[in-house]
């Protein structure tokens, strides 16, 4: 059969040099894998990519590996940005990793892996997979803090093909002790948080290069004028920083958002009471099922409504091949439109969908 070829996205971060190494003592043929989805640079006329770059020729070396850098920033723009940009315009509050693991790691990035030869592509995310009789399935991985099966579960079944997760048994500190014990330069590198693209930047600082402002007016509930927004696409459900409205005389609490009016361009906020921002379930679109969608027509499973939030028992009510309707089976919080609502069945990541709206019951 000879040695089997793994193509693995290498970013200059800790996860996937150590899945660089951990496949290439399981014995695979190693080729790294740099992508550049964004093209910019700092204040210095420094590209943001070429420091990670640096780190990829560092492990790439150190492992005697074979690695390359290819250029997918326009399809990133076209098919990941303008979306997200789109949303934000729309008010409402995407998730572009979720689209970038679907139009971008797992399309693009597979085929030029073919190209170079790949019998698996690989890439460092913490989660597992499995490849039964030409089902794939997605799995969580053991580091329950870390899983990512939620920013995959777009991904069908071709794309899931083939795929190799080497972190899908480790703890992040497994992770960074491997990193450290063998040397690599991305042992001690911090991970990066938000969305890729805007790194350190203040958010709503770069979002005006693209979306110009709108002010508008924020009322409370009741319809009193608290005061002025700086246009409704930097703010999101539940959020409390950022409204500059201070709290009120022998009041306890602060302020937050409970609702965007796009229409009239009217932020609503509340102050102390939260009942506003709960809802007793969602309309849900864009639904990709793994590996198939269940026969039954309503199904009882859990959701994750955000990344970072603990899984909550819901029903499901299919309405369409690619819609349903999510009843929670205790309200949920903030549940905000644009963000997906992933569904889990045992260690299973069974899909998800994005959120439209949330309702009260």
């Amino acid at each position: 059969m000879g040695t089997k070829t793994v193509v693995l996205g290498l970013s200059g971060g800790v996860d996937s040099s150590v899945a660089a190494l951990l496949l290439k003592e399981q014995g695979y043929r190693v080729i790294g894998l740099f992508m550049r989805n964004w093209e910019e640079t700092d204040g210095n006329g420094v590209c943001c990519a070429d420091d990670d770059f640096e780190d990829v020729k560092r492990v790439a070396t150190l492992l005697d590996i074979p690695y390359f850098s290819v250029n997918f920033a326009k399809e990133y723009m076209d098919r990941v940005f303008s979306y997200f940009l789109a949303e934000y315009r729309a008010g409402r509050t995407p998730n572009p990793d979720v689209l970038c693991n679907r139009e971008i790691k797992f399309g693009p990035f597979k085929e030029y892996a073919k190209e170079l030869g790949a019998d698996f592509i690989a890439t460092g995310h913490y989660c597992g997979i499995s490849h039964e009789g030409g089902v794939h399935r997605l799995l969580k991985a053991k580091d329950g803090a870390k899983d990512q099966t939620y920013f995959l579960n777009q991904l069908t079944q071709s794309q899931l093909d083939g795929v190799l997760f080497p972190l899908a048994e480790l703890e992040k500190s497994e992770v960074r002790a491997i990193a450290e014990k063998y040397g690599l330069a991305t042992a001690k590198k911090k991970d990066s948080t938000g969305i890729c693209f805007i790194g350190e930047r203040n958010f709503r600082k770069f979002l005006q290069e693209y979306l110009p402002a709108q002010p508008g007016r924020i009322l409370t509930l009741g319809g009193e004028e608290v005061g002025e927004h700086m246009g409704l696409m930097y703010y999101t459900l539940g959020q409390r920083r950022g409204l500059d409205l201070g709290g009120r005389k022998g009041e306890e609490g602060r302020w937050f958002v409970v609702k965007k009016d796009l229409k009239n361009n009217i932020l609503y906020v509340s102050h102390g009471d939260e009942e506003p921002l709960y809802s007793d379930g969602c309309f849900v679109s864009g639904i990709n099922y793994i590996p198939t969608m269940p026969e039954e027509e309503a199904f009882e499973c859990t959701a994750k409504l955000r990344y970072r939030q603990s899984e909550q028992r819901v029903f499901v009510t299919k309405t369409g091949q690619t819609t349903a309707t999510v009843k929670f089976a205790e309200p949920q919080r903030a549940v905000t439109e644009g963000q997906y609502a992933v569904f889990y069945r045992g260690n299973a990541c069974i899909g998800g969908g994005v959120i439209e709206g949330a309702f009260r019951a």
